[in-house]
């Protein structure tokens, strides 16, 4: 069997071990989504200035939805926008190039491939390992904010019952909890301090972010604000009902978990096999390789194997 296949994979893995590098180092370990510092106070502890600090954070949230009509940059604009990656969407284009250029000279050492496969395969690497890193990172940094969001609303809760408006209350989750969320938080607070209305913000963040359970959290902020009411009594029934939310999510993604690594497991299966097969007798499909159906057979079988993945990926969407 050709070591080519491990050797697209072992590529594919060091090029995104090299893209978290660039930005670890560029930006500081406290961008990392893992790391305990609170970003927007750090910087604010190193001297830089409220207002340049709130300019800084917009525009990582911001700046990748206006950047749609870069070419191939549409295919990461939302997702970048989720995960709000620092880089710029230049910037981005230009990472996706130097990878290309650097999967293509581990290709060129590792491989025997022709010329043409080789920059196709080093395009796709690079475009590939940046689309596949984003996304990760929106993933888990939305799934982060979701189990943050119940803590900070009760936290708002507890400081509206003493006393504090809400904007007040705002700025106190932004210190007292951790990112993403207490970024996100501390720029509405900047935000409102500037004379922006704390509502329109929070309807703005959950749009940018695509939560049901912000909208829910904007919708009761506007709707205490233009019809007056206890604002502590209506966010203490929408932290319930948060966290419930977050508990049926948990449970119906455990639920379905069994049908998604069937779905996974059915797929890869014959793959694997295809290899195990190869590596014990290289020449069992010797008498069938030469047949005219074979190379057809086999593009059918994959597009069964990622229908297969498809259908499973649809019937264990469920929307709650």
């Amino acid at each position: 069997m050709s070591p080519e296949p491990i050797i697209y994979g072992l590529i594919f893995i060091g090029v995104l071990v090299l893209v978290e590098g660039l930005y670890l180092v560029t930006f500081g370990k406290s961008i990392s989504l893992n790391s305990r510092v609170n970003r927007r106070l750090e910087m604010l502890d190193k001297g830089t200035g409220r207002d340049e600090v709130l300019e800084k954070l917009r525009k990582e949230m911001q700046q990748h939805m206006k950047s749609k009509s870069i070419p191939l940059y549409s295919l990461l604009g939302e997702k970048a926008q989720k995960a709000a990656i620092a880089f710029t969407p230049s910037q981005l284009v230009m990472i996706m190039g130097m990878l290309a250029v650097v999967a293509f000279l581990g290709l060129s050492v590792g491989t025997a491939s022709s010329l043409p496969v080789r920059i196709m395969m080093s395009i796709g690497i690079g475009v590939g390992a940046v689309y596949f890193w984003v996304s990760s990172k929106a993933n888990k940094r939305l799934a982060m904010i979701e189990e943050q969001l119940p803590d900070a609303v009760e936290l708002m809760v507890r400081s509206l019952r003493v006393g504090h408006p809400f904007s007040s209350a705002v700025q106190i989750v932004s210190k007292e909890v951790q990112d993403p969320l207490a970024s996100e938080m501390g720029v509405i607070a900047d935000e409102s301090a500037y004379g922006r209305d704390v509502g329109d913000a929070l309807k703005e963040m959950a749009e940018r972010l695509d939560m049901q359970d912000l909208r829910f959290l904007a919708v009761a902020v506007n709707i205490q604000q233009t019809s007056g009411g206890n604002l502590a009594e209506i966010l203490a029934g929408l932290a319930k009902v948060i966290r419930a939310r977050f508990r049926l999510f948990r449970r119906v993604k455990a639920i379905t978990a069994e049908a998604k690594w069937s779905g996974k497991f059915l797929s890869a299966f014959p793959v694997v096999a295809l290899i195990v097969i190869n590596v014990g007798d290289p020449n069992y499909y010797d008498a069938v390789r030469d047949h005219a159906y074979f190379i057809p057979a086999c593009f059918l079988v994959g597009i069964f194997l990622a229908l297969n993945l498809f259908v499973m990926r649809v019937l264990t969407d469920i929307k709650v």
